[in-house]
């Protein structure tokens, strides 16, 4: 027997599902974000900070213990593939419910961490049903939009991600004592009462389509070439994000010297230029394309990540701020592109991989920083240079592969 599902709401009603989808996606955000956020201190508190000219000297671990321990992380949202799939049974709304409670709650655990390596794997047990939930609340963002209103949508849901990025970066900043990361990991508990009453808002995807999956992860053969095509483009995006953000921190705080405070101010002020992207990816969607927009876009973080760390205070600012309005720029077209072009019996199981693409890309990502930046061994601002070039700039070749995706601008999905 097929379970009914509420119709399309009316405009009106979309506005405040939207704002609870975004509501939602902030509280997903915080949670995924504590571990960037808190890993310069996490680093010093578990490693060894002395006066030698070492990357591993000046941050407490070695790159390479770092770029694992990110990368580990980054692994563990794998799980988000199975976990997605089960949407395209059980329901879009039941599952986001399940996996933000069981993200908060581990997320909130990771504050008992006696080592550096328990807190990975508290945080590797959270990330696959905080990147699921994360996952979902993108797909029923394309779900519940009409064509036009859909691009705007998803930068709205994407900004309630970043929001909740800069508010951990924030109480980071903010939070200054012995152990302060283990109040920070705390607070991912209080929004654990907020979901059920903002899921209410949000009803379950209308669909007329009833066919279902074999098993879980299954994919038809006729839509395989557009998923691994827009898979490499977000495992591209996944290997320049990953090292970009997830050094962040470190590299501020402990190559740069940077106050925390003020680290935490700039990742505060790019919630401003993440904005500016998102705002502009709308507008150019509609003129450009999809593919155009998200072509531009991967150029644009890539070289911006290379700026970053290229050198010095200003260029890690300036790139760090243009980096997060280029990814602001991509984020809601590419997640747009890679929903339209499936139909809804397989939309949440490609969705998955998707996942699962950026997942291994921001790994090998992190994997290649991290021993670049080991072999190399250099210090001051200079240090992260090479591994930057090395790894963001041999991949922006891939953008050529969008011109075999079609373009969904233009498609009222179902």
């Amino acid at each position: 027997m097929t379970r009914r599902r509420a119709p399309r709401p009316n405009a009106r009603v979309l506005d405040r599902v939207t704002w609870a989808l975004a509501l939602l996606a902030l509280f997903a955000g915080f949670a995924q974000f504590g571990a960037v956020a808190s890993l310069a201190d996490v680093a010093k508190h578990f490693g060894h900070v002395s006066r030698s000219t070492s990357l591993a000297s000046q941050v407490g671990l070695s790159g390479s213990v770092l770029g694992v321990g990110l990368a580990v992380l980054r692994l563990a949202s794998l799980g988000a593939l199975p976990l997605s799939s089960l949407a395209d049974r059980w329901g879009r709304v039941r599952l986001v419910r399940r996996t933000l409670w069981i993200g908060l709650a581990i997320t909130a655990a990771a504050a008992l961490s006696p080592t550096y390596w328990v807190f990975v794997a508290c945080f590797a047990l959270g990330r696959p049903a905080l990147s699921t939930a994360s996952t979902l609340l993108q797909v029923m963002t394309v779900e519940l939009s009409s064509t036009a209103q859909r691009v705007g949508r998803l930068a709205f849901v994407a900004a309630g991600g970043g929001a909740g990025a800069g508010l951990s970066a924030i109480l980071h900043g903010a939070i200054r004592s012995a152990g302060s990361f283990r109040w920070l990991f705390v607070v991912a508990i209080a929004p654990v009462v907020a979901i059920d009453v903002l899921l209410r808002w949000v009803p379950e995807p209308a669909t007329r389509d009833t066919a279902l999956l074999a098993r879980v992860g299954a994919l038809p053969r006729e839509f395989r070439g557009h998923l691994w095509r827009v898979a490499v483009i977000i495992g591209v995006l996944g290997m320049i994000g990953g090292p970009a953000n997830g050094f962040v921190f470190v590299y501020g705080e402990s190559v740069l010297h940077i106050a925390p405070t003020r680290v935490a101010l700039m990742v505060t002020c790019a919630a401003l230029t993440g904005l500016a992207g998102l705002m502009l990816s709308r507008w150019l969607a509609q003129r450009w394309g999809r593919r155009t927009t998200v072509a531009v876009g991967v150029l644009a973080s890539g070289l911006t990540a290379t700026l970053a760390y290229g050198g010095g205070k200003f260029w890690f600012v300036v790139g760090y701020l243009l980096g997060v309005a280029a990814g602001g720029f991509v984020t809601p077209v590419l997640t747009a592109l890679g929903t339209e072009i499936f139909p809804h019996h397989v939309r949440a199981t490609a969705a998955g991989w998707l996942v699962v693409a950026g997942v291994l890309g921001a790994t090998l990502g992190l994997g290649i920083f991290g021993w670049v930046g080991g072999a190399i061994n250099a210090s001051g601002s200079a240090a992260l240079r090479w591994p930057a070039i090395v790894t963001f700039v041999p991949l922006l070749w891939t953008v050529r592969l969008l011109r075999a995706l079609p373009e969904s601008g233009h498609v009222d999905i179902v």
